[in-house]
C-alpha cells in the first residue's frame, strides 16, 4: 500500500480541497485518512456517513479525594497551571479544564489523595463515503495530545486497510507534532502551497520537517495566478531543493462554489478541476501507481 500524506506549511493553501479533489479522481482500491484531526474537515467534502465512533482518551487529569485530603495545599503550590485550589473547607480541588496531567501533584501528595484518570478528549471515527472508507477524529476543543490522536486516525487505518492500494491522508498545516505524527511511515508527501511569501517561508520549513522521516516529497502550487512571479520563484526553490512540482492550480471560483455544496471541486467543468486532473495523472507517474479501475471498498 502506497502511504501519500498531503500537507501545507499554512493554513489555507487549499490542502483538503486538493486531498478530496485526488480521492474523487483515483480509480486505485484507496483508503482514506483525515489527520487534521484540530479542524477535521474532509468529511464534509466526501459526505462521510455514519459508521464507527470510539472516545479518544487523551490527557489524564488529576482527581482529589476529599475523604484524603490534609489541606496542607502542597499540591497547589506546586501547581505551575493554577489548577489546584484549596476551598474554605480545606479541601483542594482540581479544576480539569486546568489541569494539563503532568502528574506532580500525585507524587507529592503526602497521603495518597492524587490519582491521576483518563480524560476524554474527543473521538475516533470510521466512516463510509463514495471514493473509500474514511478514518477521522474530531478533537474536543481545549484538549491537547493531537500528535496522539493522528496516531490513532492512523492506527485505525493500518487496523483495517485490509488489501488497499493507496492511503490517502489529509494532512493538518505547520511543522508541530501533528505533523510529525502524520508524516511518519509514509511513502510520499504531497506539500500544497500558495504563491505568497509566508507560503514560500512555510514551504521551506515543511520540507525540511518531512525530508527527516524519509518520504519522497513533491510540491503543487495552488491559485498560482494569483501571483505568477512569486510562483516562479517557488518553483526555483523547489527545484533546489529537489522537490518535483506536480502542477499547478488557476484560482477559479468554482472551487468556493464547490466547497459550499459539499463536494469535490473534481465533479464540475472547471479550470480548477481540469489543472487537478492533470496534477493526478502526473503524481500516479511519480508514485507508480498504476491502478485504474472501478472503485470498490477494501476488504
Amino acid at each position: 500500500m502506497i502511504r501519500l500524506a498531503v500537507v501545507s506549511g499554512k493554513g489555507g493553501t487549499g490542502k483538503t480541497m486538493v486531498t478530496a479533489g485526488l480521492a474523487a479522481l483515483s480509480r486505485c482500491l484507496q483508503i482514506l485518512a483525515d489527520c487534521d484531526v484540530e479542524a477535521a474537515n474532509l468529511e464534509l467534502l466526501l459526505s462521510a456517513r455514519g459508521g464507527y465512533t470510539s472516545p479518544f482518551e487523551g490527557m489524564e487529569t488529576a482527581v482529589i479525594d476529599p475523604e484524603k485530603c490534609w489541606g496542607c495545599g502542597r499540591c497547589a503550590e506546586l501547581c505551575r497551571f493554577g489548577a489546584i485550589t484549596v476551598g474554605n473547607d480545606g479541601v483542594a480541588v482540581c479544576e480539569p479544564r486546568d489541569c494539563e496531567g503532568c502528574g506532580l501533584c500525585e507524587r507529592v501528595c503526602p497521603n495518597g489523595g492524587v490519582s491521576l484518570i483518563p480524560r476524554i478528549s474527543g473521538a475516533v471515527l470510521w466512516s463510509s463515503t463514495e471514493y473509500g472508507p474514511l478514518s477521522h477524529a474530531r478533537l474536543n476543543p481545549g484538549s491537547g495530545n493531537s500528535g496522539l490522536l493522528v496516531q490513532t486516525v492512523k492506527r485505525q487505518v493500518e487496523n483495517r486497510a485490509g488489501t488497499a492500494e493507496l492511503l490517502l491522508i489529509d494532512g493538518p498545516p505547520g511543522t508541530g507534532c501533528p505533523l510529525i505524527s502524520t508524516v511518519s511511515g509514509t511513502d510520499a508527501v504531497l506539500v500544497v502551497t500558495e504563491p505568497s511569501l509566508s507560503g514560500l517561508h512555510d514551504l521551506r520549513r515543511v520540507v525540511g520537517v518531512c525530508r527527516r522521516f524519509g518520504p519522497r516529497v513533491l510540491a503543487l502550487i495552488n491559485r498560482w495566478d494569483l501571483d505568477p512571479e512569486i510562483s516562479a520563484k517557488i518553483e526555483e526553490e523547489c527545484a533546489a531543493l529537489g522537490v518535483s512540482v506536480i502542477g499547478r492550480i488557476p484560482f477559479d471560483p468554482a472551487v468556493i462554489e464547490a466547497v459550499r455544496a459539499g463536494r469535490p471541486v473534481t465533479g464540475t467543468d472547471s479550470s480548477a478541476a481540469r489543472a487537478l486532473a492533470g496534477c493526478w495523472e502526473t503524481l500516479k507517474g511519480e508514485l507508480a501507481l498504476s491502478c485504474d479501475r472501478e472503485r470498490r471498498s477494501p476488504s
